[in-house]
């Protein structure tokens, strides 16, 4: 792991747009009062696209089964293969059955109808316009996260920084005028040309070769890079290698979320975290309670255990997403292509977990994006606006400037706790 620079300054382009200049969206005016203030915030990115639908199942939804007949989780049973149930609509996946606690104790809730307003289905559009909270935009703009660190106090340059990036080696979330202490396990290792050409392939594994966790992490999921390379075409391993951005593969998360936990527990400057992991472009052999996603799941969610184990004060909130949703129909390879809306993940102490949030239209044609993926009810920023307000207690100005041209959703008011 590459702890080099621990304060160097994450990825500044020549340019940087402008921030918190812009007028205030009339809707912030109908915000809730401000709040607390003194939280933390992690953001877990999965790149690639996630299925929501197979995190959280609409089991209750006749047309799930129907457009999923090979890959759809089978309704509650029981049984441990079969989708746990968490109200009369929706379900876990069973490999996410460690995240049922904090269900059922109130600090697990999610958005299933969020994402970006724009329609884009490009992994690189939507991760940037995800992470600079400029849908539909170009250009050169930092990243959100950044600006909030700026709206915390920060001053650039070499100040103390308040921003931690574990894992992923060039995050554009990250960018921005403010420093950034970054551990990265070097996204070049986890390209598959690395890990094809045998040379390079033994150079990394020899960097890798400890009983060390983050060693024997890096070994697994190398060779489930390896295996799953045999089984799929060269466009399409290009294409799902370039879906992960340099993220590395959910067998690194946990270890991850093991470090990011530790550092920002020992440094109390570190308010902002952010984790990544890619492999979530599931176009073939997705698999249903067993298989590809579920393995990915299962360590997605050892991740989040760990962190709501080390990261469970008052304030502190982790939020999960991804840049958009996938198709409700299961294709002809027994996957999902690229979609639009999907479920966003809170967890947390001041979150009104047990619940789901915001608006929820079913699976039905007529309710469904141009036919056949999941809607965008609720414009990913709103979301991060209802979380950002109280945890940091931000003002209407502020929260512009973090988030622009984003509007309050009061559809989605209560999804975190008053103080």
């Amino acid at each position: 792991m590459n702890t080099s620079h621990p304060r160097r300054r994450a990825l500044l382009a020549s340019t940087l747009l402008a921030a918190g200049t812009a007028a205030l969206p009339r809707a912030w005016a109908q915000a809730l009062p401000t709040a607390r203030g003194q939280g933390r915030l992690v953001v877990v990115f999965l790149r690639g696209a996630l299925d929501g639908l197979s995190a959280f199942v609409p089991w209750s939804d006749p047309e799930y089964a129907r457009l999923r007949p090979g890959i759809a989780i089978p309704p509650p049973d029981g049984s441990g293969q079969s989708t746990i149930r968490l109200d009369g609509s929706f379900g876990l996946h069973p490999a996410l059955a460690m995240l049922e606690p904090l269900w059922r104790e109130q600090v697990l809730a999610f958005v299933p109808a969020a994402g970006s307003p724009d329609g884009t289905r490009s992994h690189f559009d939507a991760q940037y316009q995800w992470e600079t909270a400029r849908p539909g935009q170009s250009g050169d703009a930092p990243g959100w996260l950044n600006l909030l660190a700026a709206q915390l106090g920060g001053t650039g340059g070499d100040a103390q920084p308040r921003i931690l990036g574990v894992g992923e080696a060039n995050p554009r979330l990250l960018a921005g005028r403010e420093p950034v202490q970054l551990v990265a396990h070097g996204k070049a290792a986890q390209r598959a040309g690395a890990l094809e050409n045998p040379r390079q392939r033994e150079a990394l594994m020899t960097l890798y070769d400890g009983d060390d966790a983050v060693s024997q992490a890096f070994r697994r999921g190398a060779a489930e890079r390896m295996d799953t390379a045999r089984t799929l075409s060269a466009d399409l391993q290009q294409e799902m290698q370039a879906a992960s951005n340099g993220a590395a593969p959910p067998a690194l998360l946990e270890q991850d979320a093991r470090n990011l936990a530790t550092l920002m527990r020992k440094d109390r400057s570190l308010r902002l975290g952010f984790l990544s992991a890619g492999g979530w472009d599931t176009h073939v052999g997705q698999g249903a309670a067993s298989g590809q996603l579920a393995d990915n799941l299962r360590k997605l969610g050892a991740a989040l255990a760990q962190l709501r184990r080390d990261l469970h004060e008052p304030g502190d909130v982790v939020v999960v997403a991804s840049e958009f949703g996938r198709t409700t129909a299961e294709n002809g390879t027994r996957g999902t292509d690229h979609g639009h809306g999907n479920a966003m993940w809170l967890i947390g102490n001041p979150v009104a977990g047990g619940r789901w949030h915001g608006q929820w239209s079913g699976l039905a044609r007529a309710n469904l994006h141009e036919g056949r993926d999941l809607p965008v009810h609720h414009d990913f920023r709103a979301v991060l606006a209802q979380v950002l307000r109280p945890t940091f207690g931000l003002q209407d100005r502020q929260l512009a400037a973090v988030l622009p041209g984003a509007s309050w959703d009061a559809r989605l008011d209560g999804l975190l706790r008053r103080a």
